[in-house]
Parts: structure tokens; C-alpha cells; sequence
């Protein structure tokens, strides 16, 4: 029922706005649990395909991601060195760590856990830890409207594509990947996400003296919605290769943690990168 998405996509959004608003408190544990319990399901995916995962490496990795990823901007966090991050710096020593434990435990599977191992830590809690980062981006004031920019913009593409695509889809977008979604249901997320980004832009600039031109809005919009339909067409994807319908695959039946974060893991960096080149000058 199209009622039950909207209605379900608003209260996701709500208790995202209630964490963003109180800020670290609660933004840290519930980025934790999503990412650890996201990092399982991709493990479990993982193992069905007959790849061992380094998943206890990735649960430390997620734990220590998270005060790496807060921005300089956060009161009390020390500068590394000029243009290198402590997230970055950390990226490397994973790759180094990964790597070293499997030439020291050498395996007919050791190229396939290095790599799967750190693509996890990239794709799950590297990419989801922007959303800390966004927060404080360029302060905690302005970091929380732009944070919630993106997350509207998810909501939004959500929402037009299950409606558009429900009342005029047609045209299969990837019927080898998802066949449910449509063309007509991707421009009408585009199209949603469009207008409510722009009036969530002219909110920002009216309350908080920020100027943001309508070609940085409308370029803004467009690459946060394609980024959430890309995100959840390549989890589908994802879960076409391993062979299952949906992440939860510990709770057959039941949408996993994956499901419900896939938009928010490619559309968050793009929003962040695109903020901090274009906005935030």
C-alpha cells in the first residue's frame, strides 16, 4: 500500500530528525548499531557465496571510524596534518592490517577476505560515518540543516518513486537488478526531491542568512536523489549476486538494516562533498 510507504518513510524521517537534533548522545550509538548489525547481515550475505569476511576486524574498524569521522570543527577534536583526515589515516591502516593478516594466515580464500573485508568497511561504516561528519559541517548549527538536507531528499526520492512508479510506471529501470522499479518512478522521485530540497534551501537561507543559488539547489537535488536510487539499486544488486531477497538474512521474511540504510550510504558522501565544494566556500 503506497499509504503505509509514505507513512512509514515520515516516521523513519521523524526519529532521524530527533537524533540529528540532539546531535552526538544519539547520533553515535544509533550510527554503531546500524553499522554493526548492517556489517553482520553483509557478512552472512557474504558467507552464502562461500567468502569469509574479517567481521570482528570490521566491528572494531566501525567502533574506532567514529570518532575519526567528526569533523575539525567539533569542539575539542585535534588536527592530523593538513589534508589528511584521522578517517583517512585510518582507511590505510585497515587496508595494511587487512592485508598482513592474510599473508601471515595465507588461504586458498585470503585474496577474496582482503578484498570483500575492506569493499565492507568502505561501503558499510566508512560511508555511513558522514553523516557524523555532516552534522558538524560547517559548525552544529548549520551542520544540522545540512544534514537533514540529504535525508529529505532520501525520504522524498523514496516516497515519488513508490508513488509515481505505483500510479504511471511503465518502463522497467533495471529489470535484471529490481523489476519492480520503474522510469517513470525514478524521475518522479528526481522530480520530488527536487521541490522539497528547494524549499528546505530556501528555509535555510531565510532562517540561518545562508545563500545558496538555484543552480547549486537544483545540481544539489539531483545528486542526492540519483545517488539514493543508485545506492538501492546496487544493494538490490548486491543481493541478486549472493542470492537472496532481502540483507536480514538471519530473519528470513524480514527487511535488514541494509535495506533500510542503502539510499543513505551513497547519497550522505555525495551530499558532504558537494556541501563542502559548493556551499560551504
Amino acid at each position: 500500500m503506497p499509504v503505509a510507504r509514505v507513512v512509514s518513510a515520515l516516521l523513519a524521517f521523524i526519529a532521524a530528525l530527533v537524533v540529528a537534533w540532539v546531535g552526538l548522545p544519539l547520533l553515535a550509538p544509533a550510527y554503531l548499531i546500524l553499522a554493526l548489525v548492517a556489517i553482520q547481515e553483509y557478512s552472512m550475505m557474504m558467507k552464502l557465496r562461500g567468502i569469509p569476511v574479517r567481521r570482528r576486524s570490521l566491528w572494531v574498524a566501525t567502533v574506532l571510524t567514529l570518532p575519526a569521522a567528526l569533523p575539525l570543527s567539533y569542539p575539542g577534536m585535534p588536527a592530523l596534518h593538513e589534508g589528511i583526515s584521522w578517517r583517512e589515516l585510518l582507511l590505510g591502516i585497515f587496508a595494511i592490517y587487512l592485508i598482513t593478516l592474510e599473508v601471515l594466515k595465507a588461504n586458498r580464500n585470503s585474496i577474496y577476505s582482503a578484498v570483500f573485508s575492506l569493499f565492507g568497511y568502505l561501503y558499510i561504516p566508512y560511508s555511513f560515518s558522514y553523516l557524523i561528519t555532516l552534522r558538524y559541517t560547517p559548525d552544529g548549527s548549520l551542520g544540522l540543516w545540512y544534514m537533514m538536507l540529504p535525508l529529505l531528499g532520501i525520504v522524498a526520492t523514496d516516497v515519488g518513486g513508490y508513488v509515481f512508479g505505483s500510479w504511471l510506471g511503465r518502463r522497467p529501470l533495471a529489470p535484471r537488478i529490481s523489476p519492480k522499479k520503474t522510469l517513470e518512478g525514478a524521475i518522479g522521485g528526481l522530480l520530488l526531491a527536487i521541490a522539497v530540497i528547494s524549499g528546505a534551501i530556501y528555509l535555510i537561507e531565510r532562517y540561518m542568512q545562508v545563500s545558496i543559488d538555484i543552480y547549486s539547489t537544483l545540481l544539489f537535488a539531483i545528486l542526492v536523489a540519483s545517488a539514493a536510487q543508485l545506492g538501492d539499486l546496487f544493494e538490490s544488486l548486491l543481493k541478486r549476486w549472493v542470492g537472496v531477497k532481502d540483507a536480514g538474512v538471519f530473519l528470513p521474511g524480514q527487511g535488514g538494516v541494509l535495506d533500510r540504510i542503502d539510499s543513505i550510504l551513497f547519497a550522505i558522501p555525495v551530499a558532504y562533498f558537494f556541501i563542502s565544494a559548493f556551499i560551504i566556500l
